[in-house]
C-alpha cells in the first residue's frame, strides 16, 4: 500500500471522511479530515470535528506511516474549516442546498468566480448547477468537476452559537417590560 492509499484507509477505516491530504514545505504532511453525517464518535456528538477526533486520528497515522515507510517531517491533522473545500463528486452532494464559491479553469461570460446555491443538474450531461443572482437577474450556472480550479462552502458565521446547517434559527426570545400586577 503506498503513502496516500494507507492515509485513506486509515482515516476511513476509523469512522471519518478523508477531505484532503497535502504535502508543504519543510516535509510537513497535511491530512484534513470531517465527520460524517449520522454517526457517532467516541469524542460525543456535533458535526464538527474536535481536538479529540485530530488526536485519535494522529496517534493511528504516525504508527501507519511508520509501517509504510512513508517519508515526512510533520504530521499535521486539522478540521476542513468554515470554508471546507469541495473535492469530489460525493462532497458536492453532500452539500447540495449549501451556499458555495467556485473557481472556473476558464473564463465563462469574461468571469471565473462565481458564488450561489449548489444544486445537482437534471438532464443527459447532469453535473452540477450553481444559483446565483448577478445584480440584474437569477441565473444558473452548470458545471463540471472538471471545469473547476477550486470550490469552497460560503462560511456561515451565527455569532449566537454553532447549529447545523439548514437548522432553522430559534424563535426569538418575547421579553416584557415593566411591573406585574
Amino acid at each position: 500500500m503506498n503513502g496516500p492509499a494507507a492515509i485513506e484507509t486509515t482515516v476511513t477505516g476509523l469512522g471519518y471522511e478523508l477531505v484532503e491530504i497535502e504535502r508543504a514545505a519543510q516535509g510537513l504532511l497535511r491530512i484534513t479530515i470531517d465527520r460524517l453525517p449520522g454517526r457517532a464518535y467516541p469524542s460525543g456528538g456535533g458535526e464538527f470535528i474536535t481536538v479529540e477526533d485530530c488526536e485519535l486520528v494522529t496517534r493511528q497515522l504516525q504508527y501507519v506511516l511508520e509501517v509504510e515507510g512513508v517519508d515526512y517531517h510533520r504530521l499535521e491533522v486539522s478540521s476542513p474549516g468554515l470554508d471546507r473545500p469541495l473535492k469530489t463528486e460525493a462532497h458536492f452532494a453532500r452539500f447540495v442546498g449549501e451556499q458555495v464559491r467556485i473557481s472556473l479553469k476558464q473564463p465563462f461570460q469574461g468571469r471565473k468566480h462565481y458564488e450561489g446555491r449548489l444544486a445537482a443538474a437534471t438532464g443527459p450531461e447532469a453535473g452540477w448547477e450553481l444559483h446565483f443572482h448577478d445584480g440584474k437577474t437569477d441565473q444558473v450556472l452548470g458545471f463540471a468537476l472538471a471545469e473547476l480550479r477550486e470550490s469552497r462552502l460560503v462560511p456561515v458565521i451565527d455569532f449566537k452559537g454553532r447549529k447545523a446547517r439548514g437548522t432553522p434559527p430559534p424563535a426569538p426570545v418575547q421579553e416584557h417590560g415593566g411591573h406585574e400586577e
